[in-house]
């Protein structure tokens, strides 16, 4: 398989997507928005990232608080 990098400045594509029809507009507009999300959620999981939980330390604390809501 042959690959092909073709470099395009934000203006050209830009034009190019002003041709399409609103329908496919909208298709890429929402890909966009799903490739925004997926950068913003890996980033956001990147930051809270640690070691020092553990599945039971999250169990142990989800239990506590439900105990405290169940005694309310």
């Amino acid at each position: 398989m042959t690959t092909l990098q073709l470099n395009f400045t934000f203006e050209q594509v830009l034009s190019l997507v002003k041709q399409l029809p609103q329908k496919d507009k909208i298709k890429l507009g929402k890909e966009l928005e799903k490739e925004g999300i997926a950068n913003s959620l890996a980033t956001l999981l990147q930051e809270f990232q640690t070691d020092e939980l553990s599945f039971d330390t999250i169990t142990n604390e989800v239990e506590a608080v439900r105990q405290q809501l169940y005694e309310k």
